[in-house]
């Protein structure tokens, strides 16, 4: 069992969005560097372009085809490490990305009992509503969502060509979700470590 003390908080930075020209990593590689400035924690992104999960599920006391197990052992154990998660999303028709729901869907315990924030990025709504959802399906995942998010609205007009936000006020809202991240992240760590959670 990890030392509820061991070090800084590992967070997985997960991208959802798969598309072709998506402008998810832009925004992922500016909330990691955030992340990578904290003594307290330390950030892995993980790209679903780059480690493509299966999109059909065995049956029931079925195997996993070799191919499957492959692609999740590329991603489950990555998420199984981590203390936190930051995801990463855009808004796709008052919701959020197939392919997230689908690395959703393939993990449970990877879930339990950690804290989740939320970065998201749109137009006039920037994302939030994709967050709202994804709320909803990580509470039944046992994860524990945080209250404060960052949220770009019209991302197109608001990042430099330095792929950083031109709006000082986006500094701000990451330092404060990363806060409660990291508190949550310490608190839920120390409670796995003194009773391991039950589902």
């Amino acid at each position: 069992m990890a030392d509820p003390n061991g070090g800084p908080l590992r967070t997985a930075v997960i991208i959802g969005s798969t598309r072709d020209g998506r402008f998810g990593p832009v925004v992922a590689e500016w909330i990691a560097g955030h992340i990578t400035e904290r003594a307290d924690l330390t950030a892995e992104v993980i790209d679903l372009v780059e480690t493509p999960l299966p999109t059909v599920f065995p049956a029931f006391g079925q195997a996993l085809a070799d191919e499957a197990a492959a692609q999740l052992e590329a991603v489950s154990p990555r998420l199984a490490r981590a203390d936190a998660f930051v995801i990463v999303t855009p808004e796709y028709n008052h919701s959020f990305p197939a392919p997230l729901k689908n690395a959703i869907d393939w993990h449970n315990e990877q879930w339990h009992a950690k804290p989740v924030g939320f970065v998201s990025y749109g137009g006039l709504s920037g994302g939030l509503r994709a967050v709202e959802q994804l709320r909803v399906v990580l509470a039944e995942l046992h994860a524990v969502t945080i209250r404060n998010t960052v949220s770009f609205h019209n991302y197109g007009e608001v990042f430099g060509a330095d792929g950083k936000p031109t709006d000082p006020g986006s500094e701000a809202a990451a330092k404060a979700m990363l806060d409660q991240l990291t508190w949550w992240a310490h608190a839920l760590r120390a409670a796995r470590h003194t009773r391991p959670y039950s589902a």
